[in-house]
């Protein structure tokens, strides 16, 4: 029931009545779910002051925890008058669907704007670890169970599923530590705290640089040019796939004129070769498209995503 009616809001929603979109408002708010300083958050400011830049005042604005579900609800009970937007993601479209036992808001509760970006999840682990990759770190998983600390942006973000999905397909288990996003998981990694973390390399880039941490494996068919030594999980026998996506939605009753003009100036921003350049350094890979193609997009992502966590047999949590 929760796929069908998420899906039929996602492609109905477009019917809406054509409003005026920016005409008397001041600043548009980008809702991030996750702590400022994230990989995420890094991308949706470069997006932010481009906005700024050509006439459009946009701010970004925080409100982390519960896997997107305090942001998501803070969204959708916004007015739908084009000035509150939501960065949304497989956690917050689909994921939480199956992750809690009960949502303050539906997916239903918004309209697509449009895709802004993708990367591929990779997991990442400290310089002092006993393996270097993950083909080694399950050969310790398996002599050393219970040993590894593993840590995430979020239950329900992918890069604590896509791992979970993994150490099954690998007969491993390790002890899962959510955070309250990447950054404050990236900083107790640094810290020793925990021993591996599931992330982009967005967020993770400059302490790998810094010789700091470690890329175990990268979970998409090629290796990324910002860390080309680091193998992907298919290299070490593992296939395995997950491209982490961003985009933006809005609150359900927004005007589908508003929708498209945001869509538009988005387009137009993540499009431009400066900014292209400036995202690829950080680790993203601008995407747009239309409305339609992101409601389209996040269609096929719930129906792949919600029956493999299904599967999974996962414990409810609660918000």
């Amino acid at each position: 029931m929760i796929r069908r009616t998420f899906a039929s809001a996602l492609l109905a929603s477009f019917g809406l009545a054509a409003v005026p979109a920016f005409a008397q408002q001041n600043v548009v708010r980008l809702v991030v779910p996750f702590p400022a300083g994230g990989g995420t958050d890094q991308y949706v400011r470069l997006i932010a002051a481009d906005l700024s830049k050509k006439g459009m005042q946009a701010i970004v604005e925080n409100k982390p925890g519960a896997s997107g579900i305090i942001a998501a609800d803070y969204v959708a009970r916004a007015k739908p008058d084009g000035t509150t937007f939501l960065m949304t993601s497989l956690g917050v479209l689909a994921s939480n669907t199956v992750m809690y036992d009960k949502l303050p808001y539906n997916p239903r509760d918004f309209v697509p704007v449009t895709q802004i970006a993708y990367q591929p999840s990779i997991i990442v682990g400290r310089m002092d670890l006993p393996y270097k990759n993950i083909k080694e770190m399950v050969e310790y998983a398996k002599a050393n169970p219970g040993k590894i600390n593993r840590g995430s942006p979020g239950a329900s973000i992918l890069t604590n599923l896509a791992p979970m999905a993994f150490e099954k397909m690998a007969g491993i288990t390790t002890t899962h530590i959510p955070f309250a996003g990447d950054a404050p998981g990236l900083q107790a990694l640094l810290g020793g705290n925990t021993d591996i973390h599931g992330t982009s390399i967005t967020g993770s880039l400059q302490h790998v640089k810094a010789g700091k941490l470690r890329v175990l494996g990268v979970m998409d068919a090629k290796r990324m040019p910002q860390v080309p030594e680091a193998p992907t999980f298919k290299e070490q026998g593992f296939d395995i796939e997950a491209l982490l996506w961003y985009g933006l939605s809005a609150p359900a009753g927004t005007p589908r004129a508003t929708v498209d003009r945001m869509n538009k100036a988005v387009n137009e921003v993540i499009a431009d070769p400066d900014f292209v350049a400036r995202a690829r350094a950080m680790g993203m890979e601008p995407r747009g498209g239309s409305a339609d193609d992101y409601g389209r997009f996040t269609k096929v992502e719930f129906d792949r995503w919600v029956p493999l966590l299904q599967s999974l047999n996962l414990p409810k949590q609660a918000h």
